[in-house]
């Protein structure tokens, strides 16, 4: 007699006859032995709640493939497994990266000018450039993280999709989601503000509160987003994704007011990524916050609107000091971070460029702050010190 049991009551050693409940749209083997701890752990990532065993199907695991260590009391709180090493060096892939970032912006700007005048919007350019993007982030993850932090004022509407899915993909390869749906989720951020260009400009740019009425109007940006993304054939459950990425768990999020699992874990991703490069952006009427305010705004809102869990993950997928951030070491250097140092979150690498006492640039080199030899400050801001970093990520860094 098959017997339906939750993700917490699996055990190494069960067969699995098939899933009852889920959250999110990954596909999944829906039979088969559970070997070890492992495959419970990739399934809750996977969204699994609920599930079908065969007990006259039980079998004792090898010993090989028993897990030593004993199960954690909350196993929902493991984290993925230590990343690879970089396949390509930072400052070889930020030249490849930069061009691709750009490459991004102008495939935004076709396909909302293309949205605009009510003109079809060809699904390969995208598609091929998520794909492209993906790579990059297979390459070197810190290369296209870096530049989700360089940003123009007018260009927020291009540069913010881009940056949605340039976080998202880094976020599922840190979640050890499968390939395909890294591109999907890639693909997805991408097109996810697509519906804006629909948006009046007046209230789309305008430079303070929106009244509720013109609330309702910014709002049909998800609707315009539905119908072209379903015009350009894209699968449901990419539709989906786009359609939540305002949607929140306590159910006061739109365009459909969902709630708790009614909410996709690929919808649930969106939201939390969206939001925070929304909050650290610069605009054209606000200044962007510090990704660390950001943070914990979203710790703040969670559980009550953002997945806790994943918010969790996705602050240590960033880590504490984001890559592309800048910050002053306590010899009054300042730098801006290109990798971290996940066992010394508060320890990263920092490409040293200016000092604040001296107000001048300085030779350009990287310090691991691992060693011990100087610390961090305080993260700070490029207008803190008349910076145009812009210009000199342009041309000392991305060359």
């Amino acid at each position: 007699m098959m017997k339906e049991i939750t993700i917490d009551e699996l055990k190494p050693g069960m067969y699995v006859q098939g899933i009852v409940e889920q959250r999110g749209n990954m596909k999944i083997k829906s039979q088969g032995k559970v070997t070890k701890r492992a495959i419970i752990s990739q399934l809750r990532k996977q969204g699994i709640l609920k599930l079908l065993i065969d007990p006259s199907k039980e079998f004792t695991p090898e010993a090989e493939e028993q897990d030593p260590t004993p199960e954690p009391e909350q196993p929902l709180s493991e984290e993925p497994p230590e990343e690879t090493e970089e396949k390509v060096a930072f400052d070889e892939e930020i030249s490849q990266a930069k061009k691709l970032h750009d490459q991004g912006k102008n495939i935004q700007k076709r396909m909302l000018n293309s949205v605009a005048k009510g003109l079809p919007v060809d699904l390969k350019m995208p598609k091929e450039f998520s794909e492209q993007l993906v790579g990059s982030i297979d390459r070197n993850p810190n290369a296209l993280m870096c530049l989700t932090k360089i940003r123009e004022k007018d260009s927020y509407l291009l540069e913010h999709s881009l940056n949605v899915a340039v976080l998202l993909a880094r976020f599922a390869k840190y979640l050890d989601m499968e390939e395909e749906e890294v591109q999907e989720l890639a693909l997805a951020g991408f097109l996810h503000d697509i519906g804006k260009i629909k948006i009046p400009d007046n209230i789309l740019h305008k430079p303070g509160r929106l009244t509720d009425f013109e609330m309702n109007i910014m709002r049909d940006h998800v609707y315009y987003g539905v119908v072209t993304l379903e015009e350009m054939g894209l699968p449901e459950h990419i539709v989906r994704t786009m359609a939540e990425h305002h949607e929140r768990l306590d159910g006061y999020g739109y365009p459909d007011g969902l709630r708790g699992d009614e909410i996709s874990l690929y919808g649930r991703m969106i939201a939390i990524v969206d939001t925070y490069d929304a909050i650290t952006a610069d605009r054209v009427y606000k200044a962007g916050m510090p990704s660390q305010k950001a943070m914990k705004i979203l710790l703040g809102d969670s559980p009550k609107m953002y997945d806790m869990e994943l918010v969790q993950k996705f602050v240590k997928c960033v880590g504490i000091y984001p890559v592309g951030s800048l910050i002053m070491l306590d010899n009054g250097h300042i730098g801006m971070v290109v990798k971290q140092n996940e066992e010394l979150p508060t320890k990263p690498v920092v490409k040293i460029f200016y000092s604040s006492r001296n107000k001048a640039f300085l030779p350009i080199k990287d310090v691991n702050l691992k060693t011990g030899q100087l610390k961090i400050d305080k993260g700070v801001t490029p207008s803190e010190f008349g910076l145009d970093f812009n210009r000199f990520f342009q041309e000392r860094i991305a060359i």
